[in-house]
């Protein structure tokens, strides 16, 4: 499943909004938001062509109510936002987001296996996770929270996760210890083939940029909208087109 992931044309984003949107997943995962947030998020990703909309688990349905016979993509967020809840409710947590529509699940690593050594735990957790997801069609991104790691855990966090089958390592939740770094994103790049996603922080068309140019193939951001709106000339920014 990563390889047809984590293939774009870096050179190709720079060129035109729309190519940088497709790859951008338009993020509302504040705990205060409310559903007619949502439903803006969701005409937001309409307008602009954004590649996906991640919500909190509570949030599908009704994205995907919204974005119904659309090609923007819903994902949800699992054992979010400190990925320490068991094996078993991360599992059932993304069965019930995909029933409900979900077809990517973006789930948080045990971050206390991780930086306690126990390699087995953390491996298994994602692996467990990887192949409940696969087994419904879905598509697994393994957050890391760099911020809280050394480089060395987040080499190990990348091989285990891409060993367990995963499809993309990403860098953050945005909620804990900052956001993603073009120095992270480049390690990660170097330590998979699989794909990278880039979260939190990630607040200008510079910023975004920045992450594709250092090797990420996904963006996680709640400023797809400015980030986009940036990149077009002052002319199409005056008077945007539905469904640009």
């Amino acid at each position: 499943m990563s390889s047809r992931n984590s293939a774009i044309d870096r050179k190709a984003l720079t060129l035109h909004p729309r190519n940088l949107a497709a790859i951008i997943d338009h993020t509302l995962l504040r705990p205060e938001a409310t559903p007619q947030q949502v439903k803006q998020l969701c005409a937001e990703a309409r307008e602009y062509g954004f590649g996906a909309v991640m919500t909190n688990s509570c949030y599908v349905r009704l994205a995907a109510t919204e974005l119904h016979g659309t090609q923007v993509k819903v994902g949800a967020v699992i054992g979010f936002p400190f990925g320490a809840t068991l094996t078993s409710v991360k599992i059932f947590e993304a069965m019930e987001c995909i029933k409900l529509g979900a077809v990517e699940i973006d789930m948080v690593i045990n971050l206390g296996f991780l930086k306690g050594g126990d390699k087995e735990a953390v491996f298994a957790d994602v692996k467990a996770v990887t192949e409940a997801v696969h087994f419904r069609h879905g598509l697994l991104k393994v957050i890391l929270e760099t911020g809280l790691l050394t480089d060395d855990e987040k080499l190990l966090a990348c091989q285990l996760v891409e060993k367990a089958g995963a499809d993309f390592v990403k860098t953050s939740t945005g909620f804990l210890a900052g956001g993603a770094t073009v120095e992270d994103v480049k390690l990660m790049r170097r330590a998979v083939s699989i794909g990278v996603k880039a979260s939190g922080g990630i607040r200008s068309l510079g910023d975004a940029l920045a992450m594709v140019d250092a090797g990420a193939d996904r963006l996680g951001t709640s400023s797809g909208v400015k980030i986009v709106t940036d990149m077009r000339p002052p002319s199409q920014n005056a008077t945007p087109t539905a469904g640009y």
